[in-house]
């Protein structure tokens, strides 16, 4: 096991067992690997930082709702990167990537099945959703939630493209920092 590994899951099972602090740092260190991540990925297929950014966001969001799937038993970063993938193909599969467009070791992943978050988390997502604005709401859950295409959210939400675009943005900061203030509390 590397020391990244080894760090990484006593937080994550620092994490499971309630301790804030620890859970800060996991999702905080895990950003750092994300970011470098997704940036690689969306690089190859002229992709910007802005949506790797957003990717890093739906990640860390995944990984604290799905913290008590991980399995104490196993590796943590495969079930990261698991998720990093996933969150990935969903990405490419909203902004209707072409095949084309995607690396050639990437390809085989855009028609994957995608991973769904149990009854649960899925409430919780909700619950924390009816804590923004209503637009900004709506944004998330069009695009995030549904696959929708930012245009079709834009209509669906009676905004601009562009308001849509920064919505989301500024609502899954928003989240973040709604969780991390439910961690610390």
């Amino acid at each position: 096991m590397t020391t990244t590994e080894t760090e990484l899951k006593a937080l994550m099972l620092a994490s499971q067992d309630g301790d804030a602090a620890a859970h800060r740092v996991l999702l905080e260190r895990l950003s750092r690997h994300l970011r470098a991540y997704y940036k690689g990925k969306l690089a190859k297929i002229g992709r910007g930082v802005a949506e790797a950014e957003d990717l890093v966001q739906e990640a860390v969001l995944a990984i604290h709702l799905q913290r008590h799937t991980y399995d104490p038993q196993e590796l943590l970063t495969p079930w990261v990167h698991a998720i990093a993938r996933y969150k990935l193909i969903d990405f490419l599969r909203r902004n209707r990537a072409s095949v084309a467009d995607v690396p050639i070791d990437e390809a085989n992943e855009v028609t994957a099945n995608d991973d769904h978050l149990s009854a649960e988390s899925s409430f919780d997502l909700r619950r924390l959703l009816k804590r923004l604005p209503e637009k900004m709401q709506c944004s998330i859950e069009a695009v995030k939630l549904e696959g929708l295409s930012v245009a079709e959210a834009a209509r669906r939400c009676g905004i601009s493209e562009s308001g849509v675009k920064v919505n989301i943005h500024r609502g899954l900061k928003a989240l973040a920092a709604l969780i991390t203030q439910r961690i610390q509390t």
